[in-house]
């Protein structure tokens, strides 16, 4: 029997940056076995309908048990799992294809929102236990993240294939440097409690906290 694939994603550039910590901490992952699941990393295009498609195309093919979707928050200096997707298209710059959706629904007659099927907060716990400044986070924004977010779990609550598969996201920093604090091979090793808290999981732990900006 095989083992199972956890699918792990990142995101390209966007805005005038060089790099996005999110896939640079993602693909580091790649190919590894974490608590006896291999991770496939994949990098997302940072485009409105495009990036959701593709995250859509990995999963029909790789059918994982879970799926962990990672982008860049730049206000932010903490790696923050997120709990909640809402259905909303609302973005402050463009895309990577200039697209700037204003009031839209990422999927037209959704539901409002979608809480994630990730052990938030006993990621955050054994983030935080092991020296990663975190929070649970209860707002995803409304740009290409969220957007990836909300799409994922739409599609995971609707698969008839993978009905016990789990998903959600996680926001990273912007990286402080190759050998800092929250360099991209920390980061790394951040995604990868993520994934193995997820993957020791079936419940979460019921702590109190969360960020609402």
């Amino acid at each position: 029997m095989s083992a199972p694939t956890v699918l792990l994603t990142g995101f390209e550039p966007f805005g005038g940056d060089d790099v996005n910590p999110s896939w640079e901490a993602a693909r580091r992952l790649d190919g590894r076995t974490i608590a006896g699941a291999r991770v496939t990393a994949r990098c997302l295009p940072c485009i409105f309908g495009e990036s959701l498609g593709a995250l859509r195309r990995e999963v029909r093919a790789l059918r994982p048990a879970a799926v962990i979707c990672c982008g860049v928050a730049g206000s932010r200096a903490a790696i923050t799992p997120e709990r909640v997707a809402v259905n909303l298209d609302d973005a402050r710059i463009p895309d990577n294809a200039g697209r700037q959706p204003l009031d839209q629904p990422v999927i037209p007659r959704g539901p409002a929102a979608y809480f994630s099927t990730l052990p938030v907060k006993a990621i955050t716990a054994a983030l935080a236990a092991a020296g990663f400044p975190a929070e649970v986070s209860h707002t995803a924004g409304s740009f290409v993240c969220n957007h990836v977010f909300y799409g994922l779990m739409h599609a995971l609550a609707r698969s008839r294939r993978q009905p016990q598969a789990r998903g959600g996201f996680i926001h990273v920093p912007f990286a402080r440097g190759a050998n800092g604090l929250l360099g991209h091979d920390r980061l790394a090793e951040a995604l990868a409690i993520a994934v193995r808290e997820t993957l020791r999981r079936r419940s979460d732990r019921r702590l109190r906290g969360g960020l609402t900006d």
